[in-house]
């Protein structure tokens, strides 16, 4: 039965939106920046486990010993109780089984001898994994890119639950030639699993040995160099890209090969026992901070194109007001967040991928390493935390050249951007990504219009970067309209692809330079508007569940298009009454990290939603207070 229609005008939706942005800043650390908090993960906790487990195991009589066996302990009894109904594990505790992450706790429960103490888990753990296929399914998985295949079986064949002949043998030797050929040599492991690579190579090599003498005596003379490599690639705090499962990886091949005491076991385990949470599990990494603020502070600018920055800088000394008008952030808080932001740029050539100086990490910490995706992010929140008024800082300007620098020696030759190294390009994680393009794009067409006195080669070598990136994103365009992110999936949909993801994010470059009414981007905006879902919102594609993130996105960018206000309007509707009922903070696991491992951040719903209403009421503020939205108990235009 259909109810009355009601009128959702533009107070309802400030409303709503004061809402979203008091909870977005509410989310701050005591410094004055966010640090978000990203999801538990079955396959962290399953790999740290192994770990503290073998080390445990060398010296069991050891003080440290005894504090790794309570931390087993404490992971086991998690992995149990966040077991899924079909007997399997997925990445996240909102996340699907799969058979990686299953096979991974399945062994640990074997590695530690709790199958007696857990029988029901291991028994019903262990019918998922017969039922998925086994070690084949995970080589199946994965195809041609060992990057995570050949770390699950070597995981599980220290357990005992996996014969070492399954598990393929890397060539941990290629660690030895110069970075620069990497590419040339077909790693075949993507740029950020070198440090998986040499490790676990290692122990592969130790327990399966090789029967080529050629093979042998070369990978033989090798170790102790690898080993140099290794040690001169971990970041100081231990943890290799911040990330437990990488450094766990690392740390028990290092364990199978006898190496307890080697300088970068010690580091990782120090890494790993220092990144427990309190109910005894591991998240997939230890935090997304300079993301997330980038994020947060470019979301709460709305529309540079109508109202660029946050806001001027008051002048006042009333340094606490706040309010819809872009000022959501006062002088103090930005001036913090822009020195915080400028110290994260990396000065020097990073010594994990070589990549040189002015780029950004996605978090603060010592593992990170500079990417596509968040430098522009960061060059963006620092445009963005200057009004066009404002003159920037000779460090601003300094920082955004170098990053310009950065991003252009970053973009490959097809045009499109990747995420660490250029070149790579032949296994999926070091392609070139259209989510990733049109981020450099919108962040070089910033710079190009809000930064005076460009130098002219710089300012021509950025518009032939775009043009190229433009070229490749319209070859990348799927026949439908949409385009595929790399980063970003929906575990529901077909392949685990996320194209509303990678469509709005393209689209979102084609508006912010002028070509929203091109047909490239004509054909993206028929799909977006195609593919919303009868409740309003939005999914990975029509007939998903809708998610805050994923709505949120579709307004954001469909929002100003001429001829989409009759779909815009039931998607802002979607999210006021997400934010009315409590469930506009209910993230969802669409984010992938180190191939295909799925993550979700507490953060990015209500970053999004904040995104999307400051658009919207930037776009339509005063002109459309009567516009009728249909309550969320009417059914929508579909």
């Amino acid at each position: 039965m259909l109810v009355p229609e009601q009128k959702l005008g533009d107070s309802d939706v400030e409303t709503a939106c004061q809402s979203a942005v008091e909870l977005l800043l509410s989310q701050r650390n005591s410094d004055g920046w966010w640090t978000g908090e990203l999801s538990t993960s079955a396959l962290s906790t399953a790999t740290a486990v192994m770990a503290l487990h073998l080390a445990a195991k060398t010296r069991p009589g050891d003080e440290a010993a005894v504090r790794y066996r309570q931390l087993v302990d404490g992971g086991l009894a998690w992995l149990a109780e966040h077991q899924n109904s079909d007997g399997g594990w997925g990445d996240t505790v909102l996340s699907l089984s799969n058979i990686s992450t299953t096979m991974l706790a399945n062994a640990v429960f074997h590695a530690a001898g709790a199958t007696a103490a857990f029988p029901e888990t291991v028994s019903r753990s262990q019918s998922y994994v017969q039922q998925q296929g086994g070690a084949e399914a995970v080589l199946k998985r994965y195809g041609r890119d060992r990057t995570f295949s050949v770390p699950i079986l070597t995981h599980c064949a220290l357990a005992g639950t996996v014969d070492w002949q399954h598990v393929i043998p890397l060539p941990f030797e290629l660690a030895c030639v110069p970075a620069r050929w990497y590419a040339a040599v077909r790693m075949p492991v993507v740029s950020y699993a070198l440090p998986a690579l040499i490790a676990i190579g290692h122990v592969i090599f130790r327990k399966r040995r090789h029967r080529n003498p050629l093979t042998w005596l070369i990978r033989t003379l090798s170790i102790n160099r690898t080993l140099k490599v290794l040690e001169s690639i971990q970041p100081s705090n231990g943890g290799f890209l911040e990330a437990t499962p990488l450094t766990s990886f690392v740390c028990m091949s290092l364990l199978g090969c006898g190496r307890l005491d080697h300088p970068v076991t010690v580091k990782c385990l120090s890494f790993i026992e220092s990144s427990v949470r309190a109910d005894g599990s591991w998240p997939i990494d230890t935090n997304l901070a300079t993301w997330v603020t980038t994020l947060s502070v470019n979301a709460m600018s709305g529309n540079p194109l109508l109202r660029g920055g946050l806001t001027p800088e008051p002048s006042t000394t009333d340094v606490d007001a706040t309010g819809l008008d872009g000022s959501d952030l006062n002088a103090t808080e930005r001036g913090i967040i822009r020195r915080w932001l400028l110290n994260q740029q990396y000065q020097t050539i990073h010594p994990y991928t070589n990549s040189p100086a002015g780029g950004w990490s996605w978090t603060d910490l010592p593992g990170g390493v500079p990417d596509g995706d968040d430098t522009p992010s960061a060059m963006l929140a620092l445009m963005n935390l200057r009004d066009p008024s404002e003159q920037f800082t000779d460090r601003e300007l300094a920082a955004l050249e170098s990053s310009v620098g950065w991003l252009l020696r970053l973009q490959n030759r097809n045009g499109g951007w990747p995420t660490f190294c250029p070149g790579w390009g032949t296994l999926p994680f070091d392609r070139s990504s259209c989510d990733l393009t049109a981020h450099a794009i919108r962040a070089l067409h910033a710079w190009q219009s809000r930064v005076p006195d460009i130098p002219s080669a710089m300012n021509r070598d950025a518009g032939l970067a775009i043009d190229r990136g433009l070229r490749f994103l319209e070859q990348q365009q799927a026949a439908n309209g949409s385009w595929l992110p790399l980063w970003f999936g929906n575990q529901h949909n077909v392949r685990d692809e996320n194209p509303l993801y990678g469509t709005a994010k393209v689209l979102l470059a084609l508006k912010d330079i002028g070509r929203e009414q091109s047909p490239t981007a004509r054909k993206a905006v028929a799909w977006l508007v195609e593919n919303q879902n009868d409740d309003g919102g939005w999914s990975g594609r029509r007939g998903l569940q809708s998610s805050t993130e994923e709505t949120a996105l579709a307004v954001e960018v469909l929002t100003g298009i001429d001829g989409t206000g009759d779909t815009v309007r039931p998607g802002v509707e979607w999210l006021v009454n997400r934010i009315a009922d409590g469930t506009a903070g209910r993230p969802a696991p669409i984010g992938f990290y180190f191939a295909k491992l799925w993550y979700f951040e507490k953060l990015y719903p209500i970053i999004f939603t904040v995104a999307a209403l400051k658009r919207w009421l930037q776009e339509h503020g005063g002109s459309e207070a009567d516009c009728p939205l249909k309550s969320s108990n009417q059914t929508s235009r579909h």
